[in-house]
């Protein structure tokens, strides 16, 4: 699974394995895991939590959201890339 950056001891990353749904990275502090934070990316370049299965704090969580949203463009070519495709769907 690709990591992508780090935020403080988290690191966000895609899930190899799940190209088929609209995009979104795993959020997780330490290894990452396929039982971790879940974030949709947004068309309009935000991201909704899918599921905080990490157990983030929200103080945390909200970092994390705003540098996602950010690294939106780079997050979004990252994807293009690693998964060979030149479409993206969006959660919404």
């Amino acid at each position: 699974m690709p990591s992508l950056f780090h935020v403080g001891a988290y690191t966000i990353y895609f899930w190899s394995n799940e190209n088929n749904e609209p995009i979104y990275v795993h959020v997780s502090k330490g290894v990452p895991t396929n039982n971790a934070t879940k974030l949709w990316l947004t068309k309009d370049g935000g991201c909704i939590l899918a599921s905080n299965a990490g157990h983030i704090p929200q103080k945390d969580l909200n970092k994390i959201e705003d540098i996602i949203a950010a690294e939106f463009f780079i997050i979004c070519a990252k994807w293009k890339t690693f998964f060979n495709t030149d479409t993206i769907r969006f959660y919404c």
